[in-house]
């Protein structure tokens, strides 16, 4: 579950120093004057300015242009928290809630996170949602996290929204609802959220919550899978193979599977073992089969260890070795495969289909 941390956001709120100081602090700061800025902003935070308070803050916290006190951060943030400063509510809240200057304390993150959630403070929300989802320092309360959630997602926070559609569609904290899961996914894939493009190809590709379509499965699928996303790869490479929304091109679904596999996806591992030992889409080739599914079960796919079992009983693609096949069929065995691995039994794989 991601946290949201706090971020400077103080070019804007300077103005409220007055034009001609906020400048010459501004300048100095972006040219790398550090000194120079710090004499502007210290004595106008000793006066009670708020967003030189904040600056502070981050100066500290971050240790730009000054030793990093985190204590001195605290400070700062608390004396423009205690003004009423939202930004400055949550990262006093975020301090507390890691223990950054300060023992760390949830109850107390939790109370200056709704100082700042109440002003509608966007990243205080989530957060304050992330704390009730997880039950970290609190008691989990599922309805509290999905309100928090909603208020931000409500922001436009693309985070947010994915968390609201994963609870419509699970039904967690909230009534299952597939057809709003779909809405706030969408929501979110359009901000580039990777998570919730493949979620939504999910949604279009079974046809939960929406009409299925295989066309637009394929769509999300893609935009997941161009952002490296290694499930979203392989539904692609199993689409292709299977023809499922899309023309059936074996060739294709080996390149899927391949991106797939380079990021230990199991399942795609498993089918490039099926697709070489089989010769669909690429020649046969026995050895690469064997490859590949040594991969899948060194990542504990039973089924995989099953079939290089089979592969060297019947020397299938390779050398016939009953002793690899007895070890092959044990180690099937002990990862948790169900079938019968007597050496008569017949080698389903033949009518297997590639799942996705």
């Amino acid at each position: 579950m991601n946290w949201k941390k706090g971020a400077a956001g103080l070019l804007f709120a300077l103005a409220s120093m007055g034009a001609a100081q906020a400048d010459v602090g501004r300048n100095s700061y972006d040219r790398g004057d550090i000194k120079s800025g710090l004499d502007y902003w210290r004595p106008l935070a000793n006066k009670g300015n708020v967003a030189a308070q904040l600056r502070l803050g981050q100066m500290y916290e971050d240790g730009n242009g000054v030793e990093k006190n985190l204590d001195l951060a605290l400070s700062w943030y608390k004396k423009a928290a205690d003004q009423g400063s939202a930004e400055a509510q949550f990262n006093v809240g975020t301090m507390y809630d890691q223990g950054e200057g300060v023992a760390a304390d949830k109850s107390q993150a939790i109370l200056w996170y709704k100082k700042a959630a109440a002003q509608g403070y966007l990243n205080a929300q989530y957060n304050l949602g992330v704390v009730y989802d997880t039950g970290e320092g609190v008691t989990q309360d599922k309805p509290q996290a999905f309100a928090w959630y909603s208020k931000a997602a409500a922001q436009g926070d693309a985070d947010a929204q994915f968390n609201v559609g994963t609870m419509y569609d699970q039904g967690d904290g909230t009534d299952k609802n597939k057809s709003k899961a779909v809405m706030w996914y969408r929501k979110a894939a359009e901000q580039g959220k990777v998570e919730a493009q493949y979620n939504l190809g999910i949604m279009y590709r079974d046809g939960e919550g929406i009409a299925k379509d295989g066309v637009a499965a394929f769509s999300w699928f893609k935009k997941a899978a161009d952002q490296g996303d290694a499930s979203a790869q392989f539904n692609i490479g199993a689409m292709y193979a299977d023809g499922d929304g899309i023309k059936q091109d074996d060739a294709q679904a080996i390149a899927w599977f391949l991106k797939a596999a380079a990021q230990n996806d199991v399942e795609a591992e498993y089918n490039l073992g099926v697709m070489f030992r089989d010769g669909e889409g690429v020649a046969k080739n026995g050895p690469r089969a064997v490859y590949w599914f040594e991969r899948a079960a060194e990542h504990r796919y039973a089924d995989a260890a099953y079939n290089l079992a089979m592969m060297y009983r019947d020397g299938d693609g390779i050398t016939a070795d009953a002793a690899k096949a007895t070890e092959w069929f044990r180690k099937a065995k002990r990862l948790g495969y169900n079938g019968d691995t007597e050496e008569q039994q017949q080698d389903p794989s033949g009518e297997q289909t590639i799942p996705i």
